[in-house]
């Protein structure tokens, strides 16, 4: 495998390893069970807690006394599986989603964390925090109500946020007698609206998530689907290949120091591979100064590695005694971000004070934290419809606009669409501390 790892070419002075350390990563996820970050989302009612509930159950992953405190619990004469997720008292009064509650459960193929995100209009902040990170995005539509303004809402931020699979699983289909013409509309009606989103991967699945149809067995009242169940597509579709292996972003976290006789000559700058590939003997640049050296070692958690990729954590070791701290960012020199204080970013407010013009506000890109200051409002973004406001003078709770931002120390960003990590920031109220804003840095269109 090193042997065809080191098989690259120079294109332009950066070097393509993509498809090489994809086969790579490829076989260390196998053998480590790849993770895969699952959003759901959905207008309300439509089934999303039931879903996450029925996956975690059929999946062996509920303890007997949690799935005995939820019979207990239930109302009627079934258990009510969305109890297992909905774990806030308002939740369960009211039988709906508010907060953002992440679960965690395993197949042999794979290891899955689900975001079960809130439907209600008021709460899109919600689903824009827990699809920024997700691999894939299931949005639920109950079959009875077909295609409804949150379910196009929802699809529409998770084009957004660039998620690059979407999964449509149409529920509650025994309510309409697993209708073949009922799930062939509403699939068509979402394949036409996908279509404007530029939707990369689309895939449309009917199941009864009360019953368990379709979610991890195929079921016998559905003869005429020919599909995967959607437990089935989880386990199998590829997010390995959906990580940008061509650009090298190590954005420095911590410095190590150790304080021992031991190690007195020992400094390492600790952090997240953001994305590409490290390897030892590389060339690399750290920003902000520009100053270049080579990799002298690499060390993960068990000892040192050869080469680090993204998502690892590791500790990277310089051949020279540069002056590199938390905040700064190593990179190729051939192949750097772009360096600026002048951020042009959709911005998703999460405050209930508006944001205007003029207004101070602190930004954390990485590792990195600055402050800012709004230069101008350019538009607001009416998700529903996907119109523009142009003569906007606020956003306000929940609202997504285009939003210039001037820095006062440079950030090292790329476009989100190349990269979500070094693509993306929040905003923080300096007096509070508190998250106000999640910013994506997408070129106009």
């Amino acid at each position: 495998m090193m042997g065809r790892m080191n098989d690259r070419t120079e294109v332009d002075g950066v070097v393509d390893v993509h498809s090489a350390v994809a086969e790579h990563a490829a076989e260390i996820a196998t053998a480590r069970k790849d993770i895969c970050r699952i959003a759901t989302a959905g207008s309300v009612d439509d089934g999303k807690s039931t879903l996450i509930g029925r996956l975690l159950y059929d999946s062996k992953a509920v303890f007997e006394d949690q799935y005995e405190a939820v019979a207990r619990a239930s109302k009627g004469d079934y258990v009510d599986l969305a109890l297992l997720t909905d774990g806030l008292r308002a939740e369960r009064e009211q039988g709906i989603t508010i907060d953002v509650a992440y679960r965690y459960f395993s197949t042999p193929r794979r290891t899955f964390i689900l975001a079960d995100t809130p439907g209600h209009v008021q709460y899109t902040r919600n689903m824009v925090t827990g699809a920024s990170t997700a691999d894939l995005a299931i949005v639920l539509v109950d079959a009875r109500k077909g295609l409804l303004e949150q379910s196009r809402r929802h699809a529409f931020l998770a084009s957004l946020l660039r998620v690059p699979h979407l999964v449509v699983a149409v529920n509650k289909m025994d309510l309409v007698d697993w209708s073949e013409e009922v799930f062939e509309r509403i699939s068509d009606e979402f394949s036409a609206f996908a279509a404007k989103l530029n939707v990369p991967d689309l895939t449309v699945v009917p199941i009864s998530a009360l019953n368990g149809d379709n979610v991890v067995t195929h079921s016998p009242n559905s003869p005429w689907y020919e599909g995967p169940t959607l437990l089935h597509h989880l386990e199998h579709v590829h997010v390995a290949g959906d990580r940008n292996l061509t650009d090298p972003r190590f954005p420095v976290q911590y410095v190590i120091r150790p304080q021992s006789d031991a190690f007195h000559d020992y400094r390492g700058y600790a952090g997240t591979v953001a994305s590409g590939v490290l390897r030892t003997g590389d060339e690399v640049q750290v920003l902000p100064s520009g100053l270049t050296t080579t990799i002298a070692a690499i060390d993960g958690p068990r000892g040192p590695v050869e080469e680090a990729f993204a998502p690892m954590a590791v500790t990277v070791r310089l051949a020279d005694d540069l002056d590199v701290s938390r905040g700064d960012l190593i990179c190729r020199p051939a192949n750097a971000p772009q360096v600026t204080q002048d951020l042009d970013a959709l911005v998703c407010w999460m405050a209930d004070e508006p944001l205007r013009p003029r207004q101070r506000l602190a930004i954390k890109h990485t590792t990195r934290s600055v402050r800012a200051v709004v230069k101008e409002l350019t538009y607001r973004l009416d998700v529903n419809t996907l119109h523009r406001e142009q003569g906007a003078t606020e956003l306000g709770l929940n609202d997504i606009g285009r939003v210039q931002l001037r820095t006062t120390q440079p950030l090292f960003v790329d476009d989100y669409l190349r990269n979500r990590v070094t693509g993306r920031f929040i905003v923080v109220d300096e007096a509070t501390n508190a998250t106000v804003g999640a910013g994506m840095l997408t070129p106009a269109g």
